[in-house]
């Protein structure tokens, strides 16, 4: 293989790679997972018209928005072309870290479906616990004896339209609304009593945060930042190819 043809695969390669790498950094910073349910599962939060307990299937988690006290989690269709659900989470910590995902429940009595309760994205010591409204959180701790999470905030339960940037106005609201916890004994306690929350300097290192200064945004296409690299692979590989006729 000649000089030319040596620098014109070596550039392709590198293009492929950065290409590679790029989408590996947007499913870090959204905690993008596949998680398949054998059976239905009730969710909290504001679903599409109809899906308040999920039918059996394969989903994708993601985060829309991460602060350091609350999380704004979405459930995607597999395909990722539809919103479920958009649900109010807050980090909930736990001494041992897994290599898989880990999904929790509160167990319901037979024939009911199971009420999702956690989610705990990979290789961290902390998940996010899933924030029910007040009425049904009330009623699933008592059922399960344990402690629910619950806002007191009036937030719309369903949708017509799928929720898809972290300024809509009911992502606000969530953002904004007060949490607590629901005893078993139907008490309400403050979130600190059942929760506990990460350390700040472990939650600060792995909160998610889309990249602002280097990437294009979600809406555009990266086929300019391909084309623009193809011509500076192609560029580099010419100027080899001069400089290997003048050795010759």
């Amino acid at each position: 293989m000649n000089l030319f043809k040596l620098s014109t695969t070596l550039c392709g390669l590198a293009l492929m790679g950065a290409v590679c790498i790029s989408t590996a950094k947007a499913d870090d910073w959204n905690n993008k997972t596949v998680i398949t349910f054998s059976g239905p599962v009730e969710i909290p939060g504001v679903h599409l018209t109809g899906f308040g307990v999920l039918p059996a299937g394969t989903y994708v988690f993601r985060l829309l928005d991460s602060q350091s006290d609350r999380h704004i989690v979405q459930i995607f269709s597999e395909d990722q072309k539809t919103v479920y659900a958009t649900i109010l989470a807050i980090p909930n910590y736990r001494l041992k870290a897994t290599s898989k995902t880990v999904i929790t429940f509160s167990e319901r009595p037979a024939g009911e479906p199971e009420a999702l309760r956690a989610w705990f994205y990979p290789g961290r010591n902390w998940g996010d616990e899933f924030v029910y409204p007040k009425a049904r959180a009330m009623e699933i701790a008592k059922t399960t004896n344990t402690p629910v999470l619950f806002t007191p905030a009036e937030i719309a339960v369903e949708v017509a339209e799928p929720i898809k940037t972290p300024d809509a106005p009911v992502v606000m609201e969530m953002k904004r609304a007060p949490v607590m916890a629901f005893q078993p004994t139907g008490e309400q306690v403050e979130v600190a009593t059942v929760v506990t929350a990460p350390p700040p300097a472990e939650l600060a290192a792995t909160t998610t945060q889309p990249p602002v200064a280097d990437t294009l945004p979600a809406t555009a296409s990266t086929m300019p930042l391909i084309g623009m690299m193809g011509l500076i692979a192609l560029g580099g590989a010419l100027s080899l190819r001069m400089i290997e006729k003048r050795v010759r």
